[in-house]
């Protein structure tokens, strides 16, 4: 436990208000409120200093703690606490009671400091969680394009599996174009989709209506913006990652693992250096089963879901493409699992089996290598059969692949590459 301080100071943080008291032993508490602005924040850290306050304290709230600790953390000890970790007492809250109490728990060392990024690892995790977001937004669109078709009684996913690649885009502008439908089939450029020319003329058998045809013209157009918007980022990503090509190489030798992917687990874990252990990692993930013991029974427990989501759905994805594989160390060890318990537990095991060999390969800096392995060798640092090193021939062909696809090919080319190296076997971002 650390030292406690003489003087401290516990804050509620709002959108608009930050309200802060002092508290010290033997010493009366001082309140102050303030504002959220940069020149109401730069006041509040003079108040502290001021005030001789050696630490300060506040929750998490949205994302306005963020300025807040970017101006108080370079002059005073800074605690960011999770508010599930200091809940209040029920039905007695208010904004000076809750400063009061948070600077009670810092004074007394009862607050467990958050993990903080740095600016550059919080700008890197916010471009990939908004480019999942676009990937959510497109997916959205698409749908609505389908409910629209269905409406009208066109029933073109039922003969192309894909109504947004190549052909199902041609077919679709010539729909709103109100082309006829023989001008329509003989200008499909796959020669492949051009042979079911009976079933797509059957699934074109209606019309669209004009509210249709408007609605799903303009949704088209922002589907095209979005996915100039998904490659505008996904440049930005890689940019950001420019730093980082070693740990990427790490992380996209693990089958399963293509760029976007690897982006995003880096983006999510940050400096991976502040977990001691690869069970940590797991934790603050919220893929360690949880405890529920009482009069020394212990009960079957679910997983904490207590990190970060982000994490925890790429990591499952990953697991689900990882099980379809073949025979690899990965893949039998999921059959494995899912011979003693059901599948999602399986996979929620393998997920966590993951996190757990990212962190150690890139710790040790290795490379994932597959090899000769002994399959009955149970060895905690043998068993994925890791590289002893990571040179710079196995860096440069990991990341060639992905500064070429994206610096050196066209932008029409660009999306197929893009889609290509996401992962092996499964687009992991809706199909982009």
């Amino acid at each position: 436990m650390s030292k406690r301080r003489d003087r401290v100071c516990g804050a509620d943080v709002h959108r608009d208000l930050i309200v802060a008291t002092t508290y010290g032993e033997d010493e009366t508490p001082i309140r102050e409120h303030f504002g959220t602005t940069h020149a109401e924040l730069e006041r509040f850290r003079d108040w502290l200093i001021a005030n001789n306050c050696q630490r300060v304290a506040f929750e998490a709230t949205g994302v306005y703690w963020i300025p807040i600790y970017d101006v108080l953390s370079p002059s005073i000890d800074t605690i960011v606490a999770n508010p599930w970790m200091i809940k209040n007492i029920p039905n007695d809250k208010s904004d000076a009671k809750d400063s009061s109490r948070i600077a009670s728990l810092c004074f007394n060392n009862q607050i467990k400091r958050s993990r903080i990024f740095s600016k550059d690892d919080r700008a890197l995790r916010t471009m990939t969680r908004s480019r999942s977001g676009y990937i959510k937004t497109r997916t959205q669109l698409r749908n609505r394009i389908h409910k629209y078709l269905a409406s009208c009684g066109i029933k073109l996913s039922s003969c192309i599996s894909n109504i947004f690649g190549k052909s199902g885009r041609y077919i679709l502008n010539g729909l709103v174009e109100e082309k006829s439908i023989d001008e329509i089939l003989d200008g499909i450029p796959s020669g492949k989709i051009r042979k079911k020319q009976d079933l797509i003329r059957d699934a074109l058998g209606n019309d669209l209506d004009e509210t249709s045809r408007v609605l799903i013209k303009d949704t088209l157009d922002l589907l095209d913006l979005l996915e100039t918007k998904v490659e505008k980022t996904s440049q930005m990503i890689l940019d950001q990652l420019q730093g980082k090509n070693k740990d990427l190489a790490i992380v996209m030798s693990i089958p399963g693992i293509g760029f976007i992917a690897g982006s995003i687990i880096l983006s999510e874990i940050g400096d991976y250096r502040d977990f001691g252990t690869p069970g940590q990692l797991a934790k603050w993930c919220g893929l360690s089963p949880g405890e529920n013991e009482s009069a020394g029974k212990k009960r079957p427990c679910g997983i904490t879901k207590q990190g970060s989501k982000y994490l925890r759905t790429i990591l499952v994805e990953i697991a689900h493409v990882v099980a379809r594989m073949g025979n690899t160390r990965l893949s039998r060890s999921f059959r494995s699992m899912k011979g003693r318990k059901n599948y999602n537990v399986a996979i929620t095991a393998l997920a966590r089996k993951l996190i757990c060999l990212i962190h150690h390969l890139l710790v040790n800096q290795e490379l994932y290598q597959e090899g000769d392995c002994d399959k009955r060798d149970s060895k905690p640092a043998k068993s994925e059969c890791v590289s002893a090193s990571l040179s710079e021939e196995d860096l440069e062909d990991k990341v060639a692949a992905i500064v070429d696809a994206f610096y050196r090919l066209d932008a029409n080319s660009q999306k197929v590459v893009s889609r290509s190296i996401l992962v092996p076997g499964r687009q992991l971002d809706g199909g982009g």
